[in-house]
């Protein structure tokens, strides 16, 4: 139990099973709705979970006893860093509740056809015993739903239907339709738990024991038990078991469990690695950075299982929608059922037995769950491959995108600062370097680690200096082999020694590029220069060009100065608006929102918040500080500039299937609408028009786990 920061509310979490659609969900917001003292309810069909706040005079006890009323299997939700997975059922599918419920039912109707062939006078009193089976816990459903403010539940249109057609005599067909119910309900369950377990697959990435190093010893220890700041022993084939960063070894990382990349990416000292990715080829030393209910996964899960209780525009359209719906079929079922026999002088059996069939047709299961079902892969499949969405609605809203405005500085460039170009006078290039490096050697600014970062790559060679310290302002300088050796700006260069113009031209060249020069001096002569510069993400072009074909404008934000920020634009081919503050940022993504775009803007510091939160949709990059993600609608976790196009790839391709979804469901029903009223059609067939959709719209909507990031 948890208290709302803002309040003296008070929020409790519980699992919930077998709940499958949003009728289920709507079912257990108006009961505990009702409850006096609740404030807020939210219900979760993906995450199979249900938030309640309340005033401090609810029980638990009362919460669980309301929903077990209802049919619903309840227990208090377990932490995360214990059970990420809790939500994911242990038993197979055929042992659920509404599996065995379905295999009685069959089994009593196998057994009423077998009686019916031996014994035809008792043929009646078996069907009605195998229809009893299945329909008397759907009635009971129905009544408590009734007597807890849901009286038009998927439920009641099923019994009404079922006992109106034994009182016309149609007791096997009853039997039939109840039993082909409740086969659609147990696939539903089957689907709705496939969806929940492609989530909790993350969490069951993490192992559960981590190898702990304290001074000479290493120890087991359960994984969820690490803290901040405790080192961990990986070995090759392991998988990692916390977010952490590597304090010693070097080993190809395979990302692919978490990332979706295919390709093992070579990690060393000081390099991050996420809880769940695998050490293929090294014995790695890491410093644990998160703890378990922080790291990564945890953090995926817990976004995705929020952003699944946030509603799409279009599933908050059609919950309406069929709150008038369900209603309106019962009110045509009694329409088709009497207005014929009382005004044309029709048979009344017929026409009872055609409104009993309208009311199986309009039953609004595989309508309600035509975009839920959707929204919940797309937002499942987009979390596997690190694209976190907070909701539905946001889901939604990538499909209308139409300019994408970026931060510079760690969003389409990495971060941080590395050597470019190195052009040596006096002696050759890894000279150079290892007179640099040797002077740089323990210094943790960003400039001196590239040249340090370099000569590693190099394998540069990298002797002692003596005397080294820091001039303030202008660089480093010590002594090398009894050498002098100054490493500094170009500016604090020129003040030392005269620079020949071929120099200067070079320095001049290298500043139009938006690169920084580092002026090597050796005994009081230009030895080289070194050209740094914070480079662009290797997937950027690509990336931008990927926004491009879709017709979408691109923008870069930065508060670098012109001449660095044109320099990056000009490589990327992108749009460069520079010298911008935080406050500068927001008001053009303003403008762009009053020219009628609907922009996204991506960026991962603090200086982002203010447009992140102005803009129809904020994106946190990769590592971007807490600020930027708690501001942003989504986030990418592993820093690529084309998953942006890919948010909005899976966008489109979520809506697709939802409209598909929506077509089916009410094409299939209109077609057996009209052909029961022409008398084409019955029961059977009728029960199977919503069976069959709900099962199609289902499959549809799945197809979305497998998505592999393209249009």
């Amino acid at each position: 139990m948890n208290i709302h920061p803002d309040s003296s509310k008070l929020i409790v979490r519980f699992r919930v099973e077998g709940m499958d659609c949003a009728s289920c969900a709507s079912k257990i917001d108006t009961a505990l709705r009702r409850l006096p003292g609740i404030e807020e309810v939210a219900v979760s069909v993906p995450g199979a979970s249900l938030s309640i706040s309340h005033d401090g005079t609810v029980s638990k006890n009362q919460v669980m006893q309301r929903v077990r009323h209802l049919g619903f299997g309840i227990a208090p939700a377990e932490p995360m860093s214990q059970n990420h997975a809790s939500h994911v059922a242990d038993q197979p599918w055929w042992r659920t509740r509404k599996a065995l419920l379905t295999i009685s039912c069959g089994m009593a109707l196998i057994s009423a056809f077998l009686i019916g062939q031996l014994i035809p006078e008792a043929a009646y009193w078996a069907f009605l015993i195998a229809m009893l089976v299945g329909l008397v816990p759907v009635a009971r459903r129905a009544f408590v739903a009734a007597t807890l403010g849901s009286p038009f539940s998927i439920e009641t249109l099923m019994t009404v239907a079922a006992v109106g057609a034994v009182l016309i005599g149609a007791t096997e067909e009853a039997a039939v339709v109840v039993f082909l119910f409740l086969v659609g309900e147990m696939l539903e369950g089957v689907a709705a738990e496939r969806a929940r377990a492609s989530i909790a697959d993350l969490a069951d990435l993490i192992p559960k024991i981590a190898y702990l190093e304290q001074g000479n010893t290493i120890s087991e220890v359960r994984a969820d038990r690490l803290s901040v700041g405790d080192v961990i022993v990986v070995r090759p084939g392991d998988r990692i078991a916390a977010d952490g960063e590597i304090t010693d070894g070097s080993s190809e990382i395979n990302e692919a469990p978490v990332t979706g990349e295919s390709v093992p990416r070579r990690k060393s000292q000081g390099d991050t690695v996420y809880a769940g990715t695998i050490s293929i080829d090294g014995v790695l030393r890491i410093r644990v950075t998160a703890a378990a209910d922080d790291n990564t996964i945890a953090r995926v899960v817990r976004l995705v299982e929020e952003a699944q209780s946030s509603k799409a525009p279009t599933e908050r359209f059609i919950d309406r929608f069929s709150r008038y719906y369900t209603p309106g079929v019962l009110v045509l079922g009694a329409l088709i059922a009497t207005v014929p026999p009382i005004f044309a002088g029709a048979d009344w059996s017929e026409w009872i037995y055609k409104g009993l069939a309208i009311l199986l047709i309009g039953c609004p299961c595989a309508l309600v769950i035509s975009t839920p079902a959707a929204v919940a892969a797309g937002l499942a499949s987009g979390a596997r491959r690190g694209l976190l969405m907070k909701g539905g609605a946001v889901l939604e809203g990538f499909s209308a995108i139409t300019a994408v405005a970026f931060d510079k500085t760690g969003t389409l460039t990495e971060g941080r600062p590395v050597v470019t170009d190195i052009r040596s006078f006096a002696s050759n290039d890894q000279r150079s370097l290892s007179l640099a490096a040797a002077l740089e050697q323990g210094s943790n600014h960003p400039l001196a680690l590239a040249i340090l970062q370099k000569a590693a790559s190099e394998n540069a060679p990298i002797p002692p200096a003596s005397e080294a310290r820091a001039v303030s302002g202008k660089g480093v300088e010590g002594r090398v082999g009894g050498v002098p050796v100054f490493l500094g700006s170009a500016t604090a260069a020129r003040d030392r020694v005269s620079m020949t113009d071929n120099q200067i031209a070079v320095v001049d060249a290298f500043n139009a590029e938006g690169k920084t020069v580092s002026v090597l001096l050796v005994d009081n002569k230009v030895s080289a220069l070194f050209a740094m510069r914070d480079e662009p993400r290797t997937d950027a072009i690509d990336g931008l060009a990927s926004l491009k074909t879709q017709g979408i404008r691109t923008l870069m934000l930065t508060g670098d100065n012109t001449r660095t920020a044109t320099a990056i634009a000009d490589a990327l081919g992108i749009e460069p608006r520079a010298d911008l503050l935080p406050q500068d940022k927001q008001r053009i993504v303003d403008e762009l929102r009053a020219d009628g775009l609907k922009v996204a803007k991506v960026g991962d510091g603090i200086n982002d918040a203010p447009a992140l939160a102005a803009a129809d949709i904020g994106i946190a990059m990769g590592g971007g500080t807490d600020v930027a993600l708690e501001t942003a609608d989504a986030a990418i976790l592993h820093g690529r500039v084309m998953d942006v196009a890919k948010m909005i790839n899976l966008s489109h391709a979520v809506m697709r299937n939802i409209k598909l979804n929506v077509g089916m469901a009410l094409g299939l029903k209109t077609l057996f609408l009209v052909t029961t009223v022409l008398g084409v059609t019955g029961l059977w067939p009728a029960i199977l028009a919503d069976t069959g959709a709900t099962v199609l719209v289902t499959a549809n909507a799945m197809r979305l786990l497998a998505w592999k990031g393209e249009t």
